[in-house]
């Protein structure tokens, strides 16, 4: 678990075209407030960048038990693995809020 960096499972121009996906939508949603347009759907706007920005740390924290976790699991003794898996735990608890 020395290793922290994004897991190589992921694909990073992928991740970048998603995110700058969410970026628009979040400018979209600036002219809309600076528009004053109506509040339903600056809210359902809203929801779409929620819901793609939590895809986006779907794929990462898939990626990132599939490749980090996993090896480490497989090459540390039984402390090292507890301490992993807590991580893990306490990862997904925050990234779940």
């Amino acid at each position: 678990m020395n290793e922290k960096k994004l897991a190589k499972g992921n694909d990073k121009a992928a991740l970048n075209r998603r995110l700058k996906r969410i970026e628009g939508q979040v400018k979209g949603i600036q002219k809309m407030i600076e528009n004053d347009r109506y509040c339903v759907d600056i809210l359902v706007q809203i929801s779409a960048v929620r819901s793609a920005i939590d895809n986006v740390g779907a794929i990462i924290l898939e990626n990132h038990i599939k490749g980090c976790v996993s090896n480490s699991l497989k090459h540390g003794d039984k402390e090292d693995n507890e301490a992993i898996i807590k991580e893990l735990m306490d990862t997904i608890k925050k990234f779940t809020k």
